[in-house]
């Protein structure tokens, strides 16, 4: 289960509202210049390398803290739940969080990138990451507190990265045949963002009663 819900927060974060629509300047980012397909999936592959880093070590850390508190596994498991419900509400459209749904795009100018610029690009990214996708990374990031084991948590985001990076490596080589089905995707956002939330709130109803059933054994 932890896993299926990393994975899925990999991709809503990769077709949101907020990173979708600038994909294509991403992967124009990595190509640079001389539009160099080789040159496009290492740069990519280096921009995966990097934030991959960044948010298995956020796992780790994560994990560690939950180990630290795992005597209010109970009440953390609830937090957890609660926090997941309110998300899965902003996406439904049921509420609205004004800082889970703000946007920001990038520098658009082209830079000769490399393999090693474009880990350091990918790190960048991912500490600099947008409000929208950090929604998703946070709630990663608490289930990975939750776990007791600083393997799994460390597993868990390598799993959410995974999610991520998968459609950015598609996305690289075929790009020009995927603008029709990016256009779709922009064209249901609603219900995308629909489906994700009612995933959320699935899963923090989940989490949520599991924590209180913890508390009452």
């Amino acid at each position: 289960m932890e896993y299926v819900i990393t994975f899925i927060e990999g991709l809503a974060s990769f077709i949101s509202p907020c990173i979708l629509p600038i994909i294509p300047v991403y992967i124009s980012y990595f190509a640079a210049e001389d539009n160099n397909m080789k040159k496009s999936i290492l740069n990519t592959l280096g921009f995966i390398f990097g934030f991959t880093i960044i948010f298995i070590l956020l796992g780790v850390f994560a994990s560690t803290f939950g180990n630290a508190v795992h005597h209010y596994a109970g009440y953390i498991n609830i937090i957890f739940g609660i926090f997941l419900i309110i998300v899965g509400l902003n996406y439904v459209g049921a509420i609205f969080i004004k800082f889970l749904n703000k946007t920001k795009g990038m520098n658009q100018k082209n830079k000769n990138l490399t393999f090693i610029t474009s880990v350091l690009f990918g790190i960048i990214f991912s500490l600099s990451w947008t409000p929208c996708v950090g929604a998703f990374l946070s709630s990663a990031l608490i289930l990975a507190s939750t776990t007791g084991s600083i393997l799994k948590g460390a597993i868990l985001l390598l799993i959410y990265s995974m999610g991520l990076a998968i459609p950015f490596i598609i996305t690289t080589i075929f790009l020009e045949k995927l603008k029709t089905t990016f256009d779709f995707i922009k064209k249901h956002y609603n219900i995308i963002n629909k489906i994700c939330g009612s995933i959320l709130i699935l899963s923090g109803l989940w989490y949520a009663i599991s924590g209180i059933i913890t508390l009452v054994n």
